[in-house]
């Protein structure tokens, strides 16, 4: 396994453009979680609204470049003939495939941490300038608030669950374009359509089984009984998801030609 790591984590950082999608996602989130906390404004106490959930909203967007940057991590080796001299080098294909994923979760969860962070930092000085004080029931966004520490922890969480997830789907589609295609859709169109479906059965049910939908319940710290499912159980959905999208992509890639 290690040297299958070494071999990862060299391709990982010798290349360009996994580097720039990271910076990518971090500035994207950071900037979407400003953005977003810059246009509230609070003029008497119980505004109203989950502050912790609107810092950390940049994640939305965020997560699309982890999944592009997932997707070309074995895709693209797919659409330039690598993976040939990969699987030579490694003929074990599901260390391999292991060893994949282990370097893209720990690049994406680091990555993540700079991006989480940076946007509850901009949460924490933007709000109060904009009437989220302390007198009016907002005290400043702290790591030391248990739900506000559980959602920035399972929000880095759920960027590292998606880029598993997107690599499993790359696993066994191949294709970069279609690849992507398939894992923005699945996370941006269905709660699309959980907000146009006028049976509130159906849209509860899209809401729990979405990856995005339910993953993103860990960033909620307010009115949580009012969520599709509880935080932690919304993510492992996410993971299961996730889960499912290895498993899938690792046996295809041990019983199909490269």
């Amino acid at each position: 396994m290690r040297p299958a790591l070494h071999a990862e984590w060299t391709k990982m950082r010798t290349v360009a453009g996994p580097l720039w999608l990271l910076l990518g996602m971090i500035a994207a989130t950071v900037a979407l979680s400003a953005g977003a906390t810059s246009v509230v404004t609070c003029t008497s106490a119980g505004c109203g609204g989950d502050m912790t959930k609107l810092s950390l909203i940049g994640v939305e967007l965020g997560q699309a470049l982890v999944a592009i940057l997932a997707v070309l991590v074995i895709s693209g080796e797919y659409s330039s003939g690598m993976i040939r001299t990969t699987l030579t080098a490694m003929p074990r294909r599901t260390i391999a495939f292991a060893a994949k994923a282990i370097t893209l979760a720990g690049v994406v969860a680091a990555a993540g941490t700079l991006a989480v962070l940076g946007s509850l930092l901009a949460g924490r000085f933007i709000l109060p300038r904009h009437g989220f004080t302390a007198t009016r029931g907002y005290p400043a966004l702290s790591l030391a608030d248990g739900p506000t520490l559980r959602a920035t922890v399972g929000s880095i969480l759920y960027l590292t669950l998606i880029a598993l997830l997107s690599l499993g789907i790359a696993a066994i589609v191949r294709d970069s374009a279609t690849t992507i295609g398939v894992v923005l859709g699945l996370l941006y169109l269905l709660p699309i359509l959980s907000q146009v479906i006028g049976n509130p059965h159906g849209q509860r049910l899209l809401q729990q089984i979405g990856p995005m939908s339910a993953g993103l319940a860990i960033q909620a710290t307010t009115n949580l009984h009012s969520l599709p499912l509880s935080p932690w159980a919304g993510l492992g959905v996410t993971a299961g998801w996730a889960a499912a999208a290895l498993v899938a992509g690792g046996l295809l890639l041990r019983i199909r030609d490269a």
